[in-house]
């Protein structure tokens, strides 16, 4: 049969990085390619036992549809955890979202007509890219350097182009570079969105994985005029198959999102939300990210360490001060694309970096995780990518 698909289905391909983790499967594999949390470090009793206890107290109400805002409890404990980033809401301006990733494409349907640019770090994370292509619009790559984007560049690239009409940025430990910006591009960017009225998405899953110095404020406290969407997810701090998110904006932008996702999902998941209000009621959410920033910051710097040894010195990397990724830039002439299937037939992978820039370019880049692998199998897999890399020189 000759299926009469949407023109958007052309613009849509499979991830890059979803396609890539089914090889990881194999046990075998020594994987740096997903953004994946250490399952080790699941708190798998705590939830066994807030579990039983909301089916035992709540159950119907559990198991019942619930509104699409969200669990009221839950998202007065979210508006309150803003506050380490300098944020001061309430819970009308929070809504339960099925994990950050919804939360990009409601913006891109809440934002994006065919043609109209979305501005964003050049590289930038690959999930939002796929999520804003359904709805058709072109992609500008801002210029970044070790303190985020570039605003003189921003600005620039404002003043010359048409139809801009979202920033997308991932300011704290940036997905695929792990770069953090500087609290004085934050203050910028808003002063530049507010000049020029455009919108502003600020995607912030990391950030709560700092494992040296002060929390920066987020973007959103900058927010004078209710331009900034603030994306937050609990799938890298608590548990990612729970799939729960959340969107931070001013009342009358978030109602957009809560029309949104009641044509999308009705509603984010009610008893994992309650699951994670009663965990949050017994338990101290900071202390288990503390855990995690424990083995984590261990682990980036084994990486960091191992790469420094086993890599040429012509490859150059990012020392993240949190988060689960570094970027390395190899050479020009080699391509990562072929470095990942030398990498794959001896049982490495990572994600080739040219499919963080929505515009193409870039194939001698790459994107490493180090939260996932255990301590001997990041040096184990570390050597052997940096032996495939020389043999490839």
């Amino acid at each position: 049969m000759a299926y009469k698909f949407a023109k958007r289905m052309n613009n849509i391909k499979a991830s890059e990085i979803r396609e890539l983790l089914k090889l990881t499967q194999r046990p075998e594999v020594i994987s740096f390619a997903g953004g994946l949390p250490a399952p080790e470090l699941f708190p798998v009793q705590e939830v066994k036992e807030v579990a039983a206890e909301v089916i035992e107290e709540q159950g119907t109400n559990a198991l019942q549809y619930a509104p699409t805002e969200g669990y009221d409890p839950l998202r007065e404990k979210i508006a309150k955890r803003m506050e380490k980033f300098g944020v001061n809401v309430t819970k009308n301006n929070i809504l339960m979202l099925s994990g950050g990733q919804q939360g990009l494409d409601f913006s891109g349907k809440i934002f994006l007509d065919k043609g109209d640019v979305v501005l964003c770090e050049s590289p930038t994370y690959l999930g939002a890219i796929n999520a804003f292509k359904a709805y058709e619009p072109n992609f500008v790559e801002i210029p970044t350097d070790d303190n985020g984007m570039i605003i003189e560049e921003l600005e620039k690239i404002i003043e010359t182009t048409d139809k801009v009409k979202l920033i997308y940025v991932i300011p704290d430990f940036q997905n695929p570079s792990g770069r953090t910006w500087s609290v004085e591009r934050r203050k910028k960017l808003v002063e530049v969105a507010n000049k020029h009225d455009i919108v502003i998405v600020e995607d912030n899953p990391y950030g709560e994985l700092r494992f040296e110095g002060e929390l920066p404020p987020a973007i959103k406290h900058f927010d004078t005029e209710g331009r900034v969407v603030y994306l937050g997810s609990f799938s890298k701090t608590f548990c990612p198959g729970f799939r729960l998110g959340w969107a931070c904006a001013d009342e009358k932008l978030l109602n957009k999102y809560i029309l949104v996702k009641q044509g999308a999902d009705l509603q984010t998941n009610t008893t994992a939300q309650m699951i994670l209000n009663k965990f949050l009621d017994k338990y101290d959410l900071d202390e288990h990210i503390e855990k995690i920033k424990e083995v984590y910051k261990k682990r980036r710097d084994l990486m960091i360490n191992t790469m420094k040894e086993a890599f040429p010195k012509e490859v150059k990397f990012t020392y993240p001060e949190g988060g689960l990724f570094t970027w390395a830039i190899l050479p020009e002439h080699i391509n990562a694309r072929k470095l990942a299937e030398k990498a794959i037939e001896n049982n490495v992978a990572f994600v080739p970096g040219g499919s963080f820039f929505p515009n193409g370019g870039n194939e001698n880049t790459m994107r490493l995780n180090y939260s996932n692998m255990t301590e001997d199998r990041i040096v184990e897999g570390i050597k052997r990518l940096g032996k495939a890399i020389k043999e490839m020189m």
